[in-house]
């Protein structure tokens, strides 16, 4: 089994043909209606019957205020890094972060070449990719740009901007070399059916995750996205059949392979209703119980063992101590966030001083495996994006303050409806925002803790606690809820606005402060049992 317990999501991957543009951007504005999560468009520059995906993405992203959009994937032959890179961080700053970047070494030669493109060897298209990831990456950092690559050479550019999120990159990949990479560098993987059928998934996720542990990173943290095609009816085979058959084989997919994201290929709005309504509902409630009932297993105790002869940790089960005793911790090498204690607002509504700590006379020198360390990891790196998407969010007030500013100042009619959208532009980010920590903290409450519960009784006050905080952050994120619908309420330049963006304001501040101390304090507690007894 494995699954990476990842957030459950749904997409759509309509056919950007040009005869039928107008429905396919119709069909995304359902997507975003119904509660889709994603829209991903296959990138053939060089297919005539096909409208080009950037510009078609962007008018998705302009009519939907939800919905993450992605190319799946970019052909990179036809597409110079550094273009792309201005691209989608451009359309993610207009689109308030909703932007993943789907990335292919290249296909089809014979086109590409006709389209003006380079023919590159398999070797010579991985390579190549690996190039333009680091360009891409550097391109969104910032700053002079120098890269003397063998297939892409850039020499003093002032790079920028930076998008309004981290985005990022899938990529979609089969073979040996492509899979090795995609585990060193990505942030998803996107097979296909057709090309990759479930049989085949395992044992390609599995050297994914090889190279991401090789190169120091929780497999976890890599995304499983995987491009789906079928039809609802009766029928036998993979989604062939009824709602209620899809959704029991893609929960199979999910807590068996570890896939999360499922971008189902249609031109059909009775296909997106009903995958909204009784597909994707069910799916999530599906995998929210296996994950459970898998957590509520006993857990064995299997401590590592401190006197390997290379100094190393072992995992034998034969050597570990006696029923129900607790094995010593030991010191890990992943490193806890330092929170230095500044605050925007002092409104704590905990006493960060009364919080239990675990034991930390027992802990020794002795160091845990790469596989151990992959699960602590993964819960950095996941509060790692929690807090930049919280930065992201201050951002986005900001901009909608100096909005606000400027149409007090121009009072003009479309300086108004610009704030207006800034408005709901920021409503959308913050709600996204919200949900993605409610499903984070909800995916804690029912397998993790509870999982670490029974492995290590001694952690349960802590346990405790970070649940009573996980309340105080939701009832926070409901008064920034209220702030945000006031600020609607009240949208002008006047007195009333103003006071309702100092509102909102103070509860970004007031999440900010609540965040940043919660997140460092559970990753200071359970940093060395997730090492141990991992997620599950």
């Amino acid at each position: 089994m494995a699954d990476y317990l990842q957030d459950i999501e749904f997409g759509i991957f309509p056919t950007p043909a040009a005869d039928q543009v107008e429905q396919t951007v119709a069909l995304a504005e359902l997507a975003d209606a119904v509660g889709i999560d994603l829209v991903a468009v296959q990138d053939h520059p060089y297919q005539g019957k096909f409208v080009d995906t950037w510009t078609l993405l962007s008018v998705i992203g302009a009519r939907t205020s939800q919905l993450k959009v992605a190319p799946n994937v970019v052909s990179l032959p036809l597409r110079p890094p550094v273009v792309l890179a201005k691209a989608a961080a451009t359309l993610d700053l207009l689109t308030a972060g909703r932007v993943e970047l789907g990335l292919g070494a290249g296909a089809f030669w014979d086109a590409i070449e006709a389209a003006g493109g380079p023919r590159r060897t398999p070797g010579e298209a991985v390579d190549a990719l690996a190039e333009a990831i680091e360009i891409m990456r550097a391109m969104w950092a910032g700053g002079s740009l120098r890269f003397p690559g063998k297939h892409y050479q850039v020499k003093g550019l002032h790079a920028g901007p930076a998008p309004a999120h981290q985005i990022p990159i899938w990529i979609g990949s089969y073979k040996p070399r492509m899979l090795a990479l995609t585990g060193r560098l990505a942030d998803g993987w996107v097979p296909s059916m057709g090309y990759a059928d479930p049989p085949a998934l395992a044992g390609l996720s599995a050297q994914i995750d090889e190279a991401a542990l090789q190169a120091g990173r929780a497999p976890g943290s890599i995304k499983r996205i995987y491009n789906v095609f079928g039809q609802f009816g009766r029928g036998s085979g993979l989604l062939r059949g009824t709602a209620d058959q899809w959704a029991e084989q893609l929960t199979e997919l999910a807590v068996t392979v570890g896939m999360s994201t499922f971008v189902v290929g249609t031109d059909d709005p009775d296909d997106v209703r009903r995958i909204a309504a009784e597909v994707a509902p069910a799916v999530r409630e599906q995998v929210a119980a296996e994950r459970e009932r898998v957590a509520s297993q006993p857990v064995p105790m299997q401590p590592p063992t401190p006197d390997a002869p290379d100094g190393s940790v072992g995992s034998s089960s034969s050597d570990g101590p006696a029923a129900g005793v607790p094995p010593q911790r030991q010191r890990i090498t992943v490193t806890p966030t330092h929170d230095d204690g500044s605050r925007l607002t002092g409104e704590l509504e905990w006493d960060e001083r009364a919080r239990p700590r675990t034991d930390g006379a027992r802990v020794d020198q002795s160091q845990f495996t790469a596989e151990q360390l992959a699960a602590p990891q993964h819960l950095v790196d996941i509060h790692d994006g929690l807090r930049a998407e919280l930065d992201q969010v201050r951002d986005v007030v900001q901009q909608v303050r100096q909005g606000h500013l400027s149409v007090g100042q121009a009072r003009s009619v479309l300086n108004t409806m610009a704030m207006r959208q800034n408005n709901w532009t920021l409503g959308a980010f913050c709600e996204s925002y919200c949900r993605i920590v409610t499903g984070h903290h909800t995916l804690e409450d029912r397998s993790i803790f509870p999982h670490l519960r029974r492995a290590d009784p001694e952690l349960g006050p802590v346990l405790d606690r970070l649940q009573d905080e996980h309340e105080v952050i939701h009832h926070v994120l409901d008064e920034l809820d209220r702030a945000l619908v006031g600020l609607v309420d009240e949208p002008g330049y006047g007195v009333a606005g103003q006071e309702a963006l100092d509102a909102l304001q103070r509860k970004v501040d007031l999440l900010t402060d609540t965040m940043r101390s919660h997140l460092a304090y559970e990753e200071q507690e359970l940093l060395e049992p997730l090492a141990r007894y991992g997620f599950q």
